[in-house]
């Protein structure tokens, strides 16, 4: 068995690509690539393939990690290209590698984002924003299987900087939880429009730019 790992991003239009259509995506993409991967057993094989942490529809990544395993050893320099010849427009394969670690390992992901305001910021905002996040609990409502569910947000902000871009937008930057539990950049917002509604954008967008061990080292 010859487990790999690769390194790639999804932005553009491809960042409206569900997660199981991101996974048929890559079952086509192997096989026109001409990639024997190795197969489930049963009555319905199907390759083996393991996202490590499923990205919402409509934020953009530039550290997505699959692992997967090759039926067979072939170049893992070449790999990439073979893939992206084959790829729809916003997905681009960057590296494969032999892994040395398990995606249980992931705690963090850094994000960028913005806020925007149509008719502009609001004075104060950044400082209000700045202050909301200092709070010890940051309670939202979240939908679960359950139905909705007090959950408290503050734990898993490790990190987060706003910043005035021009009369309409705030600059997000951010380290979040990655699993244990997960926290969705979108939630952030809905910290905002319970706690501090005079300042809710109208409109966010997000980008996972890292993957961070609990060391806030890089996980690869």
């Amino acid at each position: 068995m010859l487990r790999t790992r690769l390194l790639f991003e999804k932005t553009g239009r491809a960042q409206y690509i569900s997660h199981l259509d991101l996974l048929r995506t890559f079952q086509r993409v192997f096989l026109r690539a001409g990639i024997r991967l190795r197969h489930t057993e049963g009555f319905n094989p199907h390759p083996y393939l393991s996202f490590a942490l499923p990205l919402p529809v409509g934020s953009e990544s530039l550290c997505e990690l699959l692992d997967f395993d090759l039926a067979e050893d072939i170049d893992l320099g070449a790999l990439p290209a073979r893939l992206n010849a084959k790829m729809p427009e916003g997905i681009r394969a960057v590296k494969a590698y032999r892994p040395e670690t398990k995606f249980a390992d992931l705690a963090y992901i850094r994000v960028e984002g913005a806020f925007f305001y149509d008719a502009g910021v609001p004075g104060g905002t950044v400082d209000k924003l700045a202050a909301l996040f200092r709070e010890k609990t940051l309670v939202i409502s979240k939908k679960s299987k359950k139905g909705f569910v007090d959950f408290d947000i503050a734990p898993c902000v490790q990190s987060i900087l706003f910043t005035p871009e021009g009369f309409d937008r705030l600059a997000v930057r951010a380290v979040i939880t990655a699993q244990n539990p997960a926290l969705n950049p979108e939630n952030l917002v809905a910290a905002v429009r319970t706690h501090l509604p005079s300042c809710t954008p109208d409109f966010a967008s997000f980008k996972r730019l890292e993957v961070l061990r609990r060391d806030n080292n890089v996980f690869r």
